[in-house]
């Protein structure tokens, strides 16, 4: 099968391994780190001068056509954006936040607060849309002290707005102004006529000012503020430069919807469209059933070089490959690589992608995946080289190390390097708790060599140290190698799982089905049935019985037999905090949320709705 992989120029990825007598290991990569720019307007700076006419940004217009940007227009427009700034006063206690979602207006107004030298804060739109009580937003703004707040629809914003942006802030709003908010029109900021004062606000801005400050999900907490300097941006995007060597050769072509207050759309993606020269559409998509609609009629139009995107946004985007030959087709055209991250990826939706490569083109296509988090920047750890399998997270970025530390029987991961954060914007407590004596962030996951014996083949993801759990008999329970199981042995039944058992006696799961491949295992009963009654059908949970005897049978012990399940019929809420808004599962949030459910697969005669595996007639 490997000889039928399209050929694309990536970088060396050899590593070095030092082992130390308490079974610690400090792993680093054999290439350096190259060279990278103090600031990222340094790209945009590049770009405006050697390709001024090429397209930066693009957004569906209202009518169904494209609002672009150009490199040329995007950097005069981020001048006047940034001499507005330092007109109002803002400063690196006083900096910029936005609560509204991606779009070109956000974009130039990030870049022209990084260009003055003023931190910004991009918010979840969850915080201001979906919260009624606005506390996380008011967290969030107490922690910042914005002194310009900006939400691109102001009546939609409204509620949030008078909730929680304190008195004397300035609101700017692109349209929709409400009653009773005097808010700022955006184009005020773009009129600006820059002055001397916005090159020299520039020119001192440097490698270790703070770009922005990225709040994490807040999912065991409140949302902590990740400062993210000028460094950390500059060199995380010099490392995925040399890990994809394509990206110096052509300039990168990326649709992409993921939220700019993660650091995976907002850093990772956006960033690498930016230093490379690249052009970015803004995908209004979202990775549910219908809101991938707008991502399937962008990807009608447009197709990528380089495709990123978390496994929930590759599980809706499948069946429409598979549906429409002129769209796989287009999809697969010129594209170098495929990247997920996020979340693991099932077994099933790998081989999907590439048999839809192969029919589409002809050969395989590069599909990774790296691992990282808010305070790296966010690439630490990166594959770039043609696997069998997902899950295997790769080997150290050049200029990252690795430390392992064995902590509960896994080897727990910690790194240090000119991507990691300083620390959390005034959470100094929090922050010496994030980083060990040698001054090592302690991410909290855990890694596992590919072959001990060959390191360079990298590292697979060993699941959360916080996830992972011992029943009553003091096992361990391995959360993301069981959940991996899982999703192999069911699929393509079965979107996620989430595990339960801490302290019990043994081991089970609550299921989200996939549903559209529920009712194709059993294509005989009426297609009008609702998603809850297909799930009901003694055909489907027959399927889902089987399944699980089988699982049980070949468990090698109680750390992975898993004992009953049930199906889920209300999917997992985005709004409850059970999804984050990257699409992918919070295990905690699940639990917590159907702790009813969880009883129920522990109770001493279980009720109907439960498999149990061995249980004839479930």
């Amino acid at each position: 099968m490997m000889e039928l992989m399209r050929e694309v120029r990536l970088g060396g990825m050899g590593v070095a391994v030092e082992r130390q007598p308490d079974g610690t290991m400090l792993v680093r990569s054999e290439s350096a780190l190259e060279d990278y720019p103090d600031k990222l307007t340094l790209c945009l700076e590049r770009w405006a001068r050697e390709a001024p006419d090429r397209v930066f940004l693009a957004q569906r217009a209202p009518g169904g056509g494209w609002r672009e940007v150009t490199y040329a227009e995007a950097l005069a427009r981020v001048r006047g954006i940034a001499q507005a700034l330092i007109d109002r006063g803002l400063t690196r206690e006083r900096g910029v936040a936005i609560l509204s979602g991606n779009d070109i207006e956000h974009a130039l107004l990030g870049l022209g607060a990084q260009y003055a030298g003023v931190p910004y804060a991009p918010v979840s739109t969850a915080y201001s849309l979906v919260s009624t009580d606005f506390g996380k937003l008011r967290h969030v703004l107490g922690l910042a002290t914005p002194g310009l707040v900006f939400a691109a629809d102001g009546a939609r914003y409204a509620a949030a707005l008078r909730a929680a942006v304190p008195a004397g802030v300035e609101m700017v709003v692109t349209h929709g102004a409400s009653e009773g908010i005097a808010a700022t029109n955006f184009a005020e900021l773009l009129a600006t006529v820059p002055t001397p004062a916005a090159d020299a606000a520039h020119a001192a801005v440097g490698p270790d000012t703070v770009a922005k400050l990225l709040f994490t999900s807040g999912s065991t907490g409140m949302p902590k503020g990740v400062i993210n300097t000028q460094r950390m941006l500059c060199s995380n995007q010099q490392m995925l430069r040399q890990v994809f060597a394509f990206l110096a050769e052509e300039p990168p072509v990326l649709v992409d919807w993921l939220p700019w207050n993660h650091t995976f759309g907002g850093n990772h993606n956006f960033n690498m469209a930016l230093y490379n020269g690249g052009t970015f559409y803004i995908d209004e998509g979202k990775p549910v059933a219908d809101g991938i609609l707008p991502t399937v009629a962008t990807l009608r139009e447009v197709a990528p070089t380089f495709y990123l995107n978390v496994p929930k946004g590759y599980e809706a985007l499948v069946p429409h490959l598979r549906a429409e030959p002129e769209l796989r087709k287009r999809f697969f055209s010129r594209l170098k690589v495929l990247f997920y991250a996020g979340a693991g990826l099932s077994p099933h939706i790998w081989d999907s992608l590439e048999d839809l490569a192969i029919d589409a083109c002809g050969q395989r296509v590069v599909f990774v995946t790296s691992l990282g988090s808010t305070e790296t920047a966010p690439a630490a750890l990166i594959c770039n080289r043609p696997v069998e399998q997902p899950g295997i997270v790769g080997v150290p970025a050049p200029g990252v190390e690795v430390k392992l530390v064995p902590t509960a029987e896994k080897l727990e991961l910690r790194l240090r390097g000119p991507t990691i954060m300083p620390g959390y914007w005034r959470q100094d407590e929090l922050t010496a708790k994030a980083f060990d004596e040698d001054g090592f962030y302690c991410m909290g996951d855990a890694l596992r060599f590919v072959d001990p014996e060959r390191p360079d083949l990298g590292f697979v993801f060993d699941g959360r140290i916080s996830e992972d759990f011992k029943l009553a008999t003091g096992t361990w329970v391995s959360v993301s190698t069981l959940r991996g199981a899982v999703l192999r042995h069911f699929a393509p039944l079965v979107s996620d799982v989430v595990i339960a058992g801490h302290d019990r006696d043994d081991v089970t799961m609550l299921i989200v089905p996939d549903v559209p491949a529920c009712r194709d295992a059993c294509p005989d009963f009426a297609r009008d049935l609702s998603d809850a009654e297909v799930l009901r059908r003694s055909e489907v949970r027959a399927c889902f019985q089987a399944l699980l005897d089988e699982f049980a049978r070949t468990s090698t012990g109680s750390s992975n037999r898993i004992g009953r399940a049930i199906l889920l019929e209300e999917r997992p809420s985005l709004d409850a905090g059970e999804i984050t808004d990257k699409g992918s599962l919070n295990q905690k949030a699940v639990l917590a949320r159907r702790a009813a459910l969880v009883e129920a697969l522990y109770a001493p005669e279980p009720g109907p709705e439960v498999l149990v595996a061995g249980r004839a007639g479930a």
